[in-house]
């Protein structure tokens, strides 16, 4: 079997979309699979989901602001509780749920700051009531994560929609942070502009999708020593299982078609991807 590391789930997304993400790790995790990464979205979330899946070893987290538009209008409160509970959990508070887990009450156990970035899509003028978004607020609240990455010396997680030059243009101005570009959904030439500010690329579900030639041309472009692979489940269920909750185990679909496009082997390609995880995030699963 193929240990495989999907490093972008939202397993606390899982429930309410109809799937048991305990039954679905305990299966995933009694077999090959490596390790997932989880991710949030919300503010204040961190501590619960460590308490809830903190019992899994081979689980680490992210937390980030995502920018919604209340949370653009409060950034500043949020991002310093944002600080305080990452600090809480890496500090080995009673956020986390099993002193039994040799992970738990560590630094190693909080691995990246996000997801954050830009969504010109959802905060556009055709998704924002009153057609107004703030962009300005948008972009302080990405530059306020970055600032804050620098300063706790973690890899961060970025979301980038149709907003790929604002997007590498505030990386640019943070070249002590490094991190990935996930769920690319770009092309060659935005894949050539991040590579070169020295970031790594993930790709998820949409990779398998027929009308994603742009995104198939960027994978082939991704050194082996920058690509990841990942679910974003629930959301962007690969072929053979469009229009269905993803899970983490879905990730088998996108290494087949990352392998198959890279003319690789899905075993070499697990273990560059588990190479990359640890050069970027710092975790051996």
């Amino acid at each position: 079997m193929i240990p495989y590391i999907d490093t972008h789930a939202h397993l606390s997304m899982l429930e309410r979309r109809g799937v048991d993400p305990h039954r679905t790790l305990s299966g995933l995790f009694a077999g090959a699979f490596a390790g997932i990464i989880d991710i949030s979205l919300d503010p204040g979330d961190l501590p619960a989901r460590v308490r809830e899946f903190s019992r899994y070893p081979a689980v680490r987290f992210a937390s980030g602001l995502w920018p919604r538009r209340e949370v653009i209008e409060d950034r500043t409160a949020l991002v310093a509780a944002l600080e305080r509970d990452i600090a809480a959990v890496r500090g080995g508070a009673a956020a986390v749920q099993s002193v039994d887990n040799a992970n738990a009450a560590s630094a190693e156990l909080v691995c990246a700051l996000g997801e954050f970035g830009l969504d010109h899509h959802w905060n556009g003028e055709d998704h924002v009531p009153g057609g107004s978004a703030d962009t300005a607020g948008e972009r302080e609240l990405m530059e306020m994560q970055m600032d804050l990455a620098r300063r706790l010396s973690l890899p961060v997680i970025i979301h980038s929609r149709d907003a790929p030059e604002e997007t590498a243009e505030i990386l640019k101005r943070c070249p002590e942070v490094s991190g990935v570009i996930h769920c690319f959904s770009y092309g060659a030439e935005e894949v050539k502009t991040f590579l070169d500010l020295g970031y790594f690329i993930s790709f998820a579900g949409n990779l398998t999708y027929k009308n994603a030639g742009n995104i198939r041309d960027a994978c082939v472009l991704v050194p082996a020593g920058r690509i990841l692979l990942e679910t974003d489940c629930p959301f962007l269920a690969p072929v053979p299982h469009r229009g269905k909750p993803a899970h983490p185990g879905m990730v088998e679909e996108t290494y087949g078609l990352a392998a198959e496009l890279r003319k690789t082997t899905v075993e070499a390609l697990a273990e560059q991807a588990a190479q990359n995880t640890a050069a970027l995030f710092g975790v051996r699963f």
